[in-house]
């Protein structure tokens, strides 16, 4: 009895929320599974592939990893985002129960659902870099089979720059993110004083020099307390939120853009493109999140 009434103490005191004095540390940690220790291959990212339930192990752990790191460096509120394929990948029962995560879709901001000027820091965890660049494991921005570009004011951005620039209009730094050397240093250059966790090396498009599993998540945990616990000097991406917001987006296919055209708030730039202006960052994730959501046949 002892025994166990010691043990509640303690997860009591591990995981309370807010200490005497101390102001709360709230962290969302956006999880994406392409930049996974490992992960290579569609055999490893959905449903059907063989490895699939394994590496679901491997995601939920790096999230793991990733709570425990910002729990090191003092986050006393901590949001999961599941944002990897169909959203429901991560294995809930095993995060502490002080930790809450938003699963599946359709979502406002995306990736980074439920983000607001509250949160102290952001992590991005798994993530891959973006389709224009010639270098990464499974490069892709938002839709590897639909999409082929994204711009916002005619610069080129990656998931990560997506992300970084909605969590900036909050005043919300990005403070470290996992994945292969690719994705790292896309978010590195927009971001320098951000932590990056290289947790394996590109070689193709489907194929790296990868950590073990168990090395990567030590990486990510000591990454990810190093950049919550300094996430004061790290300055959030100053998203273009003083002039209305351009985005393009280019298709694989010439549908999309077609179609998308009838609204009169889309131009169409080229046969592939659409292209729109609104007044921000929050706006234009608004649109973002429409254009890859709906579908007429939607139900219920």
């Amino acid at each position: 009895m002892t025994t166990v009434r010691s043990m509640v103490l303690a997860l009591s005191c591990l995981f309370s929320t807010v200490g005497v004095g101390q102001e709360p540390i709230k962290v969302l940690i956006a999880v994406d599974m392409e930049g996974v220790t490992g992960v290579v291959t569609a055999e490893q990212l959905g449903p059907a592939g063989f490895e699939y339930q394994r590496f679901r192990e491997f995601m939920t752990d790096e999230a793991l990893a990733a709570v425990a790191g910002a729990r090191e460096a003092g986050a006393t509120e901590i949001l999961v985002v599941d944002s990897h394929g169909n959203g429901q990948n991560l294995l809930i029962d095993r995060f502490p129960p002080e930790v809450r995560i938003i699963r599946s879709w359709p979502r406002p901001l995306g990736m980074v659902a439920g983000l607001d000027s509250s949160f102290a820091a952001v992590v991005f965890i798994g993530y891959h870099s973006g389709t224009t660049n010639r270098h990464g494991v499974r490069a892709h921005t938002m839709s590897s089979a639909n999409i082929t570009s994204l711009k916002v004011n005619g610069e080129e951005v990656s998931e990560s720059g997506w992300g970084a620039m909605i969590a900036g209009t909050f005043g919300v730094p990005v403070v470290a993110i996992s994945g292969d050397e690719a994705a790292v240093g896309e978010l590195l250059v927009r971001i320098p004083g951000a932590e990056g966790a290289i947790v394996k090396q590109s070689i193709s498009f489907h194929s790296a020099n990868t950590m073990t599993p168990a090395a990567g998540q030590a990486l990510i945990r000591e990454r990810v307390r190093e950049g919550v616990r300094k996430r004061g000097s790290i300055s959030p991406v100053s998203p273009p939120s003083t002039e209305p917001v351009t985005v393009d987006i280019t298709f694989k296919n010439y549908r999309p853009a077609e179609v998308l055209a009838y609204l009169p708030m889309f131009e169409r730039p080229t046969s592939h493109s659409i292209q729109f202006t609104v007044k921000d960052m929050l706006a234009a994730s608004q649109v973002f999140e429409f254009v890859g959501d709906y579908e007429i046949g939607l139900s219920p």
